[in-house]
């Protein structure tokens, strides 16, 4: 994928009850996981940073949870759990685009990475990518806004 390297250290999600930034900085590299059964919309609505958060940052948010949710220890996406999330939770910005080159040629270049594991970053590249060229998004533009 990118082969981007972290520029900087990734702030973990902090959760009530867990010490502070300050007290033990922790990267979302090597994510701790929360216990499958509970819902996102309750790991999200533990997470006191997040507070009145904006529509935004608990989009990016349920994000980091499903991923975080979905890697193994390391903080790393196998590609098999990588391609089902996209089928599972993505589908309708996946679906029409299997025959168009763009999605062929981004599905090899994740079938060619050299590891077998995606992190964080290069998930999220994949997912904006999807997105970008999707039919939904064109969808999306042409919905009229009343101002």
């Amino acid at each position: 994928m990118c082969g981007c390297v972290h520029s900087t250290q990734d702030h973990a999600l902090h959760l009530e009850g867990e010490p502070s930034p300050s007290a033990a900085p922790i990267s979302t590299l090597a994510p701790r996981k929360m216990p499958k059964s509970i819902s996102i919309s309750k790991q999200l609505a533990s997470i006191k940073a997040l507070g009145k958060g904006s529509e935004l940052e608990k989009a990016i948010t349920t994000i980091a949870l499903i991923f975080r949710n979905s890697s193994d220890p390391d903080g790393k996406l196998e590609k098999a759990t990588a391609k089902n999330l996209l089928q599972t939770q993505f589908r309708n910005f996946t679906e029409g685009q299997e025959t168009k080159p763009t999605y062929k040629d981004l599905f090899s270049e994740l079938d060619e990475h050299v590891e077998n594991k995606l992190d964080f970053e290069d998930f999220m590249i994949l997912l904006l990518s999807i997105t970008v060229m999707s039919d939904l998004l064109q969808n999306i533009w042409n919905i009229k806004i009343m101002k």
